[in-house]
């Protein structure tokens, strides 16, 4: 096998957590090391990789074919297309850029040199979600009239971090959770007809948007997206409303928890969530009432990067393609252009 020899932009928290293990352990990637501005920490847990002293170093090492943009958003146009424009495949992180059209630029440059660019939706892959996409797919609940994704969260503090809580163009929870619950409604639904949102600041000392009510708006369906930060006791992260019945489901994934605390993906208990996290499906068959649960499917952060190899290595679609990225965004605009002119806009 010919790996993919890969490098991060970063190896801070998603570096460490969300990229490295998955490329570390894949047979199809090679980790080749990552740029580290100050701390040099990523040879403690892979000695054998470089620590890049800039971006322009990752650039010119030609043995490096992907690059993983995993820095602020604000910084993911800039360094996206220095990577595209050196002739190396790239792997953004959500949300994609600050705008439609910076996406749209960068889907197109990397068509135009031939480049894989996907942008790194890994919530695809969490237990909850594959869940869901079972659960759609069974038919069981027949024609969905109202389903509601919320990424809601008990965190009334500012985050140390400042790049996310300083006015820019990546700052704000829309571009951070919302990239996630808008990612999935169009993965299960496709591209709106409308969009109508509510965009709020609710933290004391906020500067940046912190809560979300957007109403995505289809010919039969409506779905509400929805995060924040002052949900101490959570509702359903997932609610789906059909002809034939109702399925609830908790956001439970536990991949990011275990990764945190130094579990590998190869782990045998890994992606799998608690027992009592099970869905509940309630739906009408026969004329009989049935209400059960629903046993949860194992997490797979993996698929992703193994779509990526595949990709790359065999000429197939990114596992999350820079359009779906474009796609994600004109929906962010729209929703940030609602919620200023109080109405709804159109796609």
């Amino acid at each position: 096998m010919n790996p993919i020899k890969t490098a991060l932009l970063s190896y801070g928290m998603s570096g460490k957590v969300f990229h490295a293990p998955f490329i570390d352990l894949h047979e199809g990637f090679k980790l080749m090391g990552s740029w580290e501005r100050s701390k040099q920490l990523i040879q403690q847990d892979y000695p054998d990789v470089a620590s890049y002293p800039s971006m322009e170093a990752v650039l010119d090492d030609d043995s490096v074919e992907l690059v993983i943009v995993n820095t602020p958003t604000y910084t993911h146009y800039e360094y996206c297309k220095k990577v595209l424009e050196a002739g190396k495949h790239a792997v953004v992180e959500k949300a994609f850029v600050g705008t439609t059209e910076e996406a749209v630029e960068l889907h197109e440059l990397a068509k135009s040199k031939g480049l894989k660019l996907a942008v790194f939706q890994n919530r695809r892959w969490d237990s909850d979600f594959k869940t869901v996409e079972s659960i759609l797919d069974s038919g069981e609940l027949g024609d969905i009239i109202e389903a509601r994704i919320a990424f809601d969260r008990w965190k009334p503090e500012l985050s140390p971090k400042t790049h996310k809580e300083k006015p820019s163009p990546g700052a704000g929870i829309i571009k951070d959770l919302g990239a996630h619950v808008i990612d999935q409604a169009i993965t299960l639904f496709g591209m709106p007809n409308a969009v109508l949102a509510d965009v709020g600041i609710t933290r004391e000392g906020s500067e940046v948007d912190d809560y979300f009510d957007i109403l995505l708006k289809y010919d039969h369906t409506r779905v509400h997206v929805h995060g924040g930060y002052f949900f101490k006791e959570e509702l359903p992260g997932f609610v789906f409303n059909g002809t034939k019945g109702t399925f609830h489901k908790s956001r439970a994934d536990v991949q990011e928890d275990q990764l945190k605390a130094g579990m590998k993906p190869n782990d045998p208990i890994y992606g799998f969530e608690n027992d009592g996290e099970q869905g509940l499906l309630h739906v009408e068959k026969n004329g009989e009432d049935i209400r059960v649960k629903v046993a949860t499917e194992r997490g797979d952060y993996m698929g992703y990067y193994e779509g990526v190899f595949q990709s790359i290595r065999n000429g197939e679609e990114e596992p999350v393609t820079s359009e779906e990225g474009v796609n994600v965004m004109r929906v962010i605009d729209a929703a940030f252009e609602s919620a200023e002119k109080g109405c709804l806009i159109k796609l």
